[in-house]
């Protein structure tokens, strides 16, 4: 599979910088498209790193000060007769093709000093990035928001979609539960359960809820939001992430975390979804430990919206989320105001009256 563009440079360690930012810098941004779509059923996910892209993504990172180096889409070759795994798993040989291409960008990313962005395409794609991640920075955590824990096996789904299953392919403690697929011989496990923490999930399938409950996996539901509120949430978070040691953080978040009034336009809407208030809250706390590695910006489905406003709002609300894990603040951005200006002494100013007159 070829990389289009600019990542070609980044491979080669000749890109350059995309001209759409300040002199002084807050981040070095790498963004990483990838269009990738058959992880579930639903046409137009392949869509989403142009769209979210549309919505002036690099406008706003630029903005903030950083420095954003735009690597361009990844080129997914077409696999032939990808058949089913098992009479039920859809596209396995495409999905472990994408997720090794995408896990080679994601490491050299991360490698020349970046902070990778991934924009998807559906959530499949974290089988790559995490692992992309994880080959620079094997000790790092994830944080995973999403309505789904997406961690069934292939013996244990119902739908057959792998954007449900990446986590147990990652997991550790879940390798002698998973089989090993046909396009999957690249991929080892890379996280321990306490590495991941779930933020915002309210639909869980029955398999899935056995798994974080006889595993110990820390998660908080949108009954614990409730409960607890979103301070205490992300306190505990990174009290289970951080409390060894300070490590990269790799958040993966599907933009069907939040409720659907707010992103309507992605494959697997739940009710009940996070605010846009905590939504940029998580994104305000992961900003604020500096730990912050990677970013996957996955479900944006622009052929799932009702109106175009709808596909705008959802690729708002990701821009949203991407920016302020980079500096943006609901006070305002304030990296590019360095001081206030004085007025000339009141002397040049009585003089230059004085000529005046």
């Amino acid at each position: 599979m070829a990389l289009r563009g600019g990542f070609v440079r980044l491979l080669r360690g000749q890109a350059a910088p995309a001209r759409l930012q300040r002199p002084r810098q807050a981040h070095s941004v790498a963004l990483v498209g990838a269009p990738f779509s058959r992880g579930q059923k639903r046409r137009g996910v392949d869509h989403g790193p142009a769209t979210v892209r549309a919505a002036g993504l690099l406008q706003r990172l630029a903005g903030l000060g950083c420095q954003v180096y735009d690597f361009g889409d990844l080129n997914f070759t077409q696999v032939p007769n990808d058949e089913l795994y098992n009479n039920l798993i859809s596209y396995p040989r495409s999905v472990g093709l994408a997720s090794q291409v995408l896990a080679d960008a994601v490491s050299r990313a991360v490698a020349a000093g970046h902070s990778c962005v991934t924009i998807g395409g559906d959530h499949s794609l974290a089988l790559g990035s995490v692992s992309g991640h994880a080959r620079q920075c094997p000790h790092l955590g994830v944080i995973w928001v999403d309505a789904h824990a997406d961690i069934n096996t292939p013996l244990t789904t119902q739908s057959g979609n792998l954007h449900g299953q990446p986590l147990s392919f990652l997991l550790r403690e879940l390798q002698d539960k998973v089989p090993q697929l046909p396009g999957f011989s690249w991929l080892k496990p890379c996280l321990s359960a306490s590495d991941i923490v779930y933020i915002g999930l309210r639909d869980v399938d029955p398999a899935e809820y056995y798994i974080l409950k006889n595993y110990d996996i820390h998660y908080f539901s949108m009954r614990d939001i409730d409960r607890l509120g979103i301070q205490k949430v992300m306190e505990r978070t990174f009290e289970q992430l951080m409390r060894r040691r300070q490590r990269p953080i790799h958040l993966s978040f599907d933009i069907d975390a939040f409720d659907p009034s707010l992103a309507p336009a992605t494959g697997t809407p739940v009710l009940g979804g996070l605010t846009y208030r905590e939504g940029m809250y998580i994104a305000e706390e992961i900003h604020n430990t500096g730990m912050l590695s990677a970013v996957d910006m996955v479900e944006v489905n622009p052929l799932l919206g009702a109106s175009q406003e709808e596909v705008n709002a959802t690729a708002s609300l990701a821009v949203d989320v991407i920016a302020t894990c980079f500096g943006q603040t609901r006070e305002g951005a304030h990296t590019a105001f360095d001081e206030l200006p004085t007025p000339s002494s009141p002397d040049e100013s009585d003089s230059e009256e004085q000529v005046r007159i």
